[in-house]
This record gives C-alpha cells, structure tokens and sequence, in this order.
C-alpha cells in the first residue's frame, strides 16, 4: 500500500517512528497523528526525555545493567545479597526476573549470547568481567538464568566451564520456563518458582 502524504514533516515523523520495533506505517501514522493533536509542550517533553535517556544512560560497572549512575540501584543496594548472582542476556531479564519480587541477589548482563551463526563469541559478552568478579567478590552461588535455546544452553555450558574449578555453586533456573521460550516473555508466577526451585547446573548435563 502506497501511502500519500500532504506533508512532508509528517512523512519524515512516521518513517522514523516505524523505525522502531513492532511499530508498522499504519501504526507509525496513528502515533504522529496523536502527538500533532497534544499540546506542544507534550512533544517536547518526550523528545527530550528521550534525548536524554541516550545521552545520560550509563551500564553499571560492576554488573553492565542500565543505570544512572555508574553503579546501579540493584548493586547499591545494601539489603541485596551480594554472594548471590543471577545471570542472564539482557536488561530486560532483569526487568522480568525483578517484577517477580522472588530473586533478592545481585545480577550480572552479558549482553547476548554465544552464537556462532550471528558472529558472537563469549569475547563480544561480558563473560571476562564476570569470570573478575568471581575472583575479586565473595560470591557463593551463581545462577544461570538464560533463555532455553540452543544459544541459551551453549552461553551457559561456556561460563559452567570457565566456572567448575572454582568452590562457587553453579546452578540453573528450573524448566518451569518451556524449551525454546525466552525469560522476558516468562509469566511472572513461572519465572519467580523456577528461581525459587533452581537446581545444580551439573545434574542437567
């Protein structure tokens, strides 16, 4: 479908707006038309919100979360276990794993998965900033709460490995999570017993 546009500032808002994942033309058109219809202000404060965001945002140094400040709210926090580290792909597992309110540990974000088919390697993770904090911390357990697909199994067997020799607990969600499904989309019931009901990664291999 070929879309006609009387203005080309409306046409350049759309297009960058269907830029954006899940959002179609059709979709795109609806959301420039409801920001022409708001106060000017309104924009104004999303685009600056946004520029924001971009500019100011900053990855925790300790555990690569998103964060305002150089170390984040989770890893400031004193009534966090620090002997206890989750780990998992992405700042969106976080999100989903925190709204759970069942897991009160410290994270660690790899930033995505081993997979060799895309051209990531355990090099382009954190995976070196985790293995220096299981020497630098006093960790005890350290659970691998990644996605059930090849890439999730393969990332979690590495990070076992450079991990076995050492006296610290690996364990792993328990597969309340299905083969296959990624943890952001887990229910929060699902996710919060398989971190409850996690178990040592050894016994699944």
């Amino acid at each position: 479908m070929v879309n006609h546009y009387s203005s080309k500032l409306v046409e350049e808002a759309v297009n960058e707006l269907s830029k954006l994942p899940g959002i179609g033309k059709r979709t795109a058109m609806r959301l420039a038309l409801h920001l022409l219809k708001q106060d000017v202000t309104y924009s104004e404060q999303l685009g600056n919100s946004i520029i924001t965001m971009r500019t100011n945002i900053q990855f925790c140094k300790r555990c690569s979360n998103i964060s305002d400040q150089e170390i984040c709210e989770i890893c400031n926090n004193p009534r966090r276990d620090e002997k206890l580290i989750c780990i998992v792909e992405d700042i969106r597992d976080v999100m989903a794993i925190e709204n759970t309110s069942q897991f009160k540990g410290l994270y660690h974000v790899l930033g995505g998965l081993i997979s060799p088919m895309d051209g990531i390697s355990p090099s382009d993770l954190t995976i070196s900033k985790l293995i220096e904090r299981v020497h630098n911390e006093d960790i005890e357990e350290i659970i691998l709460a990644l996605s059930a697909t090849v890439e999730g199994d393969t990332t979690s067997f590495y990070i076992y490995k450079q991990l076995k020799d050492t006296a610290i607990k690996i364990s792993t969600i328990a597969r309340g999570v299905a083969i296959g499904d990624e943890i952001e989309y887990a229910d929060e019931i699902t996710l919060g017993r398989s971190i409850i009901g996690r178990l040592p990664y050894d016994k699944g291999l």
